[in-house]
């Protein structure tokens, strides 16, 4: 009777969600001869479909710190895909590295819009080949640097029904004549003290909102400076808040769930 019941026990244990866990799978591609490697981040105890958030992570690119964040952001409500902006064996070591990287990515909005668009559409094939997304519900989000990637990409007529990025760096459109197409709702989670981002920048991106007609909201965190979402951010302009961290992701969630 005891094996029997021990049995059955591990059964249970098996089936219950304690058995469940958040997958990080890499996948890669190419783009022009070049290769590429995003990671799907999904909780696999969760059967229904979900959400897609196609994730810009900021200038250290697809690091452990990304595929961290993007756990966080998935949960057991969305499906996520971090986006590779700079390709395979992409490993910065300073400061300067970073900012030439993201810079020259940022600055050519047809090398943005290819590895965006890339990038999107491995995450969708990859979802509904897993039966993993709901592919009516899209969003985006970017962190720093791919803040402002992610508004290109959404500038740009990219299916995304909510955007929302962390203490944004470069919201403004690097060709202002070129429109603006974003075709969902923007969230704009920023420090008020963000000396990399200052209030002037997010003004001007509400305007530019405005003008298009996009409905967005902004949401300015007092005392806080760049980077507050990012645990290895110490230095004076760039320092992480663990309770907005956890304030911000929470507020990305209750705007999704508004969206879609």
């Amino acid at each position: 009777m005891r094996k029997v019941f021990l049995a059955i026990a591990s059964i249970a244990l098996m089936s219950s969600p304690a058995a469940a866990k958040m997958v990080e799978q890499r996948i890669g591609y190419e783009i022009d001869g070049k290769k590429f490697e995003g990671v799907l981040v999904y909780d696999d105890g969760v059967k229904t479909k979900r959400p897609a958030v196609l994730m810009m992570p900021d200038w250290d690119g697809v690091s452990p710190k990304s595929v961290d964040q993007a756990k966080l952001v998935a949960g057991k409500r969305n499906v996520v895909f971090v986006a590779d902006m700079f390709g395979v064996g992409y490993k910065p070591k300073d400061f300067k590295e970073k900012l030439e990287a993201s810079s020259a990515v940022h600055k050519d909005l047809a090398l943005t819009f290819a590895r965006g668009s890339k990038a999107m559409e491995v995450f969708m094939a990859e979802g509904k080949k897993r039966g993993l997304i709901d592919p009516a519900k899209t969003a985006g989000i970017g962190f720093c640097a791919g803040g402002g990637l992610v508004l290109e990409l959404a500038r740009d007529g990219m299916d995304m029904k909510a955007v929302v990025v962390f203490h944004v760096t470069y919201p403004n459109p690097v060709d202002p004549a070129r429109g603006n197409k974003i075709n969902g709702r923007v969230l704009v989670l920023h420090g008020a003290d963000d000396p990399v981002t200052p209030k002037k920048a997010i003004d001007a991106l509400q305007d530019e909102l405005t003008a298009a007609k996009v409905p967005w909201q902004t949401v300015m965190f007092s005392g806080a400076v760049h980077s507050f979402t990012d645990p290895e951010a110490k230095r004076g302009s760039s320092v992480y808040d663990e309770k907005l961290a956890k304030r911000s992701y929470a507020m990305m969630r209750d705007f999704f769930s508004e969206s879609f």
